[in-house]
């Protein structure tokens, strides 16, 4: 039985250290020892073999795979990739298990306590294979990339195992017309904004709470703007021309005096007596206040993608061509056209309106348990 410290059990009336702990197995009987002793004996294990290995550090032949996660961060931000913060929390999580490890020890042993704990703390196989990809992306171009004098920090890249993500994939869950109301009815008003808006033009979280003014184009001939994401801001790296509906049109007209920079923000609340806060961008839709939101009414199951997803199905609903359906949400392939001529964009409009002639007929099948 497992106490309340990771790597402790408890046989009776024995404790027991089974923990691997920067590559290294830590295993001792400890008989009758209490679950304060066994902690500070394992405490003074671990101390030993973080001593040993700064020890047997040689300056300029070995390097950390800190080091080799602050190289590849600094190329990241000089290239300007648009996950850099995600990619930043992934490291963060990494570096107290493998941080001080020199990247020659670092492999799949080594992370075994970082995927445990992960998993142990809910955390989906997806989410964890994206800062094991961060690793290998490290020591690949240790190997095959970065030099000392001619020698590459690294001979091999060892195989980095992935977790089985199908085994907890689900499907998508676009949500009704009601089950929108419902939520928009317990977020607060920023996020209400975001949302709607997620809904009605199948942006990607991150493309709408990076949403920016200086994206915006003026077409005067719909009497309407349209946003250009860059291309090194969406994620099939293509430049994407964002097209509003009359919703997400009207949620765009009354933000446009709340921030010079970013179309939506929020105002953090003062203390009593203080000047108000600058607004600050939202940084991401699936916050705290988001997931409460949802769990109130009922729809615990429903992630910010699905919001794509909503607007992807009242579109197929709404009789949308597959093409128009493609450009809409950002999913062209090389034949379809990018660009924003009038014409093109005038049609992604009344394909973009049509959604919300679905209101009171889009019925969204679901299968239980399947």
């Amino acid at each position: 039985m497992r106490t309340r410290t990771k790597g402790i059990q408890l046989a009776g009336a024995e404790r027991i250290v089974n923990k691997q702990y920067k590559g290294q197995r830590i295993f001792q009987r400890l008989g009758a020892a209490s679950q304060g002793e066994a902690e500070t004996w394992l405490r003074q294990q671990q101390a030993d073999i973080d001593t040993e290995r700064a020890n047997s550090l040689r300056r300029g032949d070995e390097r950390m795979w800190a080091s080799a996660a602050t190289k590849y961060l600094k190329e990241c931000a000089q290239r300007k990739v648009r996950t850099l913060e995600m990619i930043s929390r992934h490291v963060t999580d990494l570096l107290p298990y493998i941080g001080s490890l020199p990247i020659q020890d670092v492999c799949n042993d080594a992370l075994e306590d970082f995927k445990l704990d992960r998993l142990e703390d809910g955390v989906k196989h997806a989410t964890i294979n994206r800062s094991l990809e961060v690793v290998r992306t490290t020591l690949l171009r240790a190997a095959r990339v970065w030099r000392d004098n001619g020698r590459p920090w690294l001979a091999t890249a060892p195989l980095i195992e992935m977790l089985d993500e199908a085994a907890q994939k689900r499907e998508p869950y676009p949500i009704t017309w009601a089950e929108q109301a419902k939520l928009l009815m317990r977020l607060p008003a920023h996020l209400q904004d975001t949302v709607e808006f997620s809904v009605n033009t199948g942006a990607r979280d991150e493309n709408v709470c990076g949403l920016q003014w200086a994206r915006e184009v003026d077409v005067p001939e719909i009497k309407r703007s349209v946003f250009v994401v860059p291309a090194e801001f969406f994620k099939t790296k293509r430049r994407h021309v964002m097209v509003l509906n009359e919703v997400a049109w009207a949620i765009v007209r009354r933000r446009r005096d709340v921030d010079c920079k970013f179309v939506f923000t929020y105002q953090p609340v003062a203390k009593a007596g203080m000047p108000a806060k600058a607004h600050r961008r939202v940084q991401t839709q699936n916050n705290s206040a988001f997931q409460k939101a949802r769990d109130d009414v009922g729809l615990s199951q429903v992630r910010v993608h699905d919001l794509r997803h909503t607007y992807g199905q009242r579109l197929r609903d709404a009789g949308v061509s597959e093409e128009d359906r493609a450009l809409l949400l950002g999913h062209a392939g090389n034949g379809m056209p990018q660009h924003c001529a009038t014409a093109t964009v005038a049609r992604r409009l009344e394909a973009a309106n049509a959604v919300l002639k679905t209101r009171d007929r889009t019925m969204v099948l679901r299968v239980a348990n399947g």
